[in-house]
């Protein structure tokens, strides 16, 4: 055959078919003069050490080539093999042509030519490298007269071309499998889909400009898709995915983003629309990071599905759709024609961002995810020019900071519709307030006539009320503090004491919490002299407070004291007095739950001094029972503290006072064992009342008074015995009913040894 120095061309778009003749004759290159021909129904091997030539394989011939180096090879309706450790300069293949190539190389350098092109034929690569040094790495091609094109199976290999790694027009397929494809050249495109269509596994395609690009040549109606399983597109300089149309050549591209695939863009963008194109993309189990620009008279339809997510702005998109457990995270001000959300959430970026999104329509159940400055009247905020329907919730930031005019914050408007929208929670925390949701017209807004008490300020102002309590909890009276001192005089000793305390409190301000005391005492005394009935001692201990706000919300109160104590008792009389001076050092911390489930925190410390006095007489009766009225009263003073949250809530608190009396009597029998033991259980009730009503802090400039001054019924039982001379043990418990404090139990042990 004679030998001419003609070079084949097929075009990206269409090949236009020639003769086999035509083909063969054209086989020859530049660098090769030599060339082998495969007859038709001839098969042919090649082993390493051969001379490098030219191949042409005629329709129906088989070439192999096992380890050696050939340069172009050209296959018309053949079958070649090119095995492990092959080096080829160039392959074309075309009318049912099928390749198999593996673990080996197809290198091209010469201006133009393409690694390797197939037209209408079928190739499977594994484990090679093909590239172009100035083309395209892969070419998928078909002939315009005929009605499929051609497909490619590529794993564990890589892809290099300098306009494109791989190419594949109209019904041509790429399928790439743990592969890289790569554009290397200033503004190439990892795959270029002209109609066709491409899908990877587990695999990259990476462009210098777009990872992929998809048009559309002139003449063709169809479009081909991208599917991406586990895959990486990336654009170095521009975006991930470009759709670009034309007069004439306008796309419809159907992309597929499942299970772990990422879009990477260079200039953020994820995916480009323009030139009158439209992009279809369904995003599945995956978390994309970046925008979608769709140039003016573009169109856009995107769902994220099956627990996606999108972090970035979306500039004139279609149609989003989200779907349960999926979620959109705004970073910049979007448009988007028609939102669905099927359980979906809209999240308006970070929190000291502030975006607005224009919606023409809203359909579907979500949750809108919104940030606010209230301080500076700042928030984010959604405007849908036309009809809005379905039930949505608003999870708006909260804050601790006050808001410049609460009925200034404007959070939705909407063209009309029957939509309903609601706070998560029912309201939403905004400095000293909890504010509600108000509807006007199409518009909402937070409801300044609707707002409660925060639960920052709950908490505040509950910690301010709770040092009484937790200093009434470590004292109480005479008895259940030390036990029955009767049965040996006035005798030196020492004592501790364990106690447990659970209270509830609501504040005339509406503020109500719980509290659960926990703690010990221990303390020693001695006789004024060897006959006084004076015992003086000294006393220290340690409680801690835990309060529950509800909500999420809670504080501690860690206490620490010490004190000073003098017991009189007159035994012919029955008469008693004690009295105790005690200070304080209180240690609280609190845990706020906020409306948008964060959390915010804040602490201080501060000192209180107290003192209770008791008096009474203990009256003998028959049958060694008795009775004893008492009456008691207790003061203390706990210095007002300043101090703030995390969340920028500010407290002032003034000095907490308390002054409480209590009138009651107690009654009981002494039994006598006969190993000369003395059991003595008792019973006792008091009416007990708090006289401090003016308890005021100020949070964030608005002003509480903690007021808990009221009357209280309080019942108590208890039992001490007199194991010896020196040992006696004893046992408490009490309840109380109040107007604002209530004790549902307190219960305290003890041990004195007397000497």
């Amino acid at each position: 055959m004679p030998n001419q120095k003609v070079f084949f061309r097929v075009s990206l778009s269409a090949a236009v078919k020639v003769s086999s003749f035509g083909l063969l004759l054209g086989v020859a290159a530049q660098a090769h003069s030599e060339q082998g021909v495969v007859a038709p129904g001839e098969s042919k091997v090649i082993e390493s050490g051969e001379t490098v030539k030219n191949w042409a394989l005629q329709n129906g011939s088989s070439l192999t080539v096992n380890g050696a180096t050939t340069a172009a090879i050209r296959s018309l309706g053949a079958q070649l093999t090119v095995n492990s450790g092959s080096t080829i300069e160039r392959i074309v293949a075309q009318e049912g042509s099928t390749v198999a190539i593996q673990n080996s190389t197809v290198m091209s350098t010469a201006p133009g030519a393409s690694a390797m092109e197939l037209t209408n034929g079928t190739a499977t690569i594994s484990g090679s490298h093909l590239e172009s040094a100035q083309s395209v790495g892969l070419v998928l091609n078909r002939y315009s007269s005929t009605p499929g094109g051609s497909t490619a199976h590529v794993s564990n290999s890589t892809i290099k071309g300098a306009q494109a790694g791989a190419s594949a027009t109209q019904l041509s397929e790429l399928h790439f499998f743990d592969s890289l494809v790569q554009g290397t050249a200033v503004g190439s495109t990892g795959v270029l889909l002209i109609g066709g269509s491409a899908s990877a596994q587990n695999s990259m395609l990476v462009g210098e400009r777009n990872g992929v690009r998809f048009t559309r040549a002139a003449g063709i109606t169809d479009d081909g898709t991208l599917v991406l399983d586990q895959s990486t597109v990336e654009g170095k300089t521009g975006a991930a995915i470009l759709v670009a149309g034309q007069t004439g050549r306008i796309p419809t591209a159907t992309i597929e983003v499942s299970n772990g695939s990422q879009l990477i863009g260079g200039n953020g963008n994820l995916l480009e629309v323009t030139g009158g194109a439209t992009a279809n993309m369904n995003v599945n189990n995956s978390h994309l990071n970046g925008n979608v620009f769709v140039e003016a008279g573009s169109s856009a339809n995107l769902s994220l599905q099956n627990h996606s997510s999108l972090t970035g702005s979306l500039l004139n998109v279609d149609s989003l759709a989200i779907g349960d457990g999926s979620f959109w995270n705004l970073t910049g001000n979007s448009l988007v024609g028609a939102l669905d959300l099927a359980g979906g959430t809209v999240k308006f970026g970070e929190t000291d961002a502030f975006y607005q999104l224009d919606l023409e329509t809203l359909s579907g159940n979500g949750t809108f995810v919104m940030g606010a400055d209230f301080a500076q009247g700042l928030n984010d905020f959604l405007n849908i020019s036309g009809d809005a329907t379905g039930q949505h919730s608003l999870l708006v930031a909260s804050s601790g900071l006050e808001p410049v005019s609460p009925g200034d914050v404007h959070i939705v408007h909407t063209g009309g519709g029957d939509a309903e929208f609601s706070l998560v929670g029912g309201a939403v925390d905004v400095g000293a307030w909890s504010y509600g949701l108000k509807q006007d017209g199409n518009d909402w807004f937070l409801d300044p006539s609707a707002r409660t008490i925060s639960p920052g300020t709950r908490s505040v102002l509950a910690l301010f009320n709770t040092a009484p309590t937790v200093w009434y909890g470590e004292m109480t009276s005479l008895r259940s503090r030390m036990g029955e001192l009767r049965h040996h005089d006035a005798e030196g000793g020492g004592w501790i004491r364990s106690y447990g305390n659970k209270y509830s409190v609501s504040g005339a301000n509406g503020v109500g919490y719980k509290q659960s005391q926990r703690g010990f005492s221990l303390g020693a005394d001695a006789p004024l002299s060897e006959d006084s009935q004076w015992l003086v001692g000294v006393m220290a201990g340690h409680s801690n407070s835990d309060l529950d706000l509800s909500r999420g919300t809670s504080g501690t109160v860690k206490s620490y004291y010490v004190g000073g104590y003098a017991t009189w008792m007159d035994a012919d009389s029955g008469y008693y007095f004690d009295g105790v001076i005690k200070a304080n050092r209180f240690e609280n911390e609190s845990k706020v739950g906020l409306s948008d489930g964060a959390k915010a925190k804040g602490k201080y410390g501060t000192n209180g001094i107290g003192a209770s006095v008791e008096v009474g007489r203990n009256i003998k009766l028959e049958n060694d029972f008795f009775v004893e009225p008492f009456a008691q009263a207790s003061t203390i003073v706990v210095k007002g503290k300043n101090y703030g949250l995390d969340n920028g809530l500010q407290a002032k608190g003034q000095n907490t006072h308390s002054a409480l009396g209590k009138l009651g009597v107690t009654v009981g029998r002494d039994f006598i064992m006969d190993d000369g033991s003395i059991v003595q259980p008792y019973l006792r009730t008091a009416v007990a009342h708090e006289f401090a009503k003016d308890n005021k802090a100020s949070v964030n400039g608005h002003v509480f008074n903690n007021d808990v001054s009221g009357s209280r019924a309080e019942f108590g039982a208890g039992v001490a015995v007199s194991l010896s001379k020196n040992l006696q043990l004893h046992a408490d418990f009490e309840h109380s009913k109040g107007k604002h404090v209530d004790q549902p139990w307190g219960a305290n042990v003890g041990v004195r040894y007397s000497w």
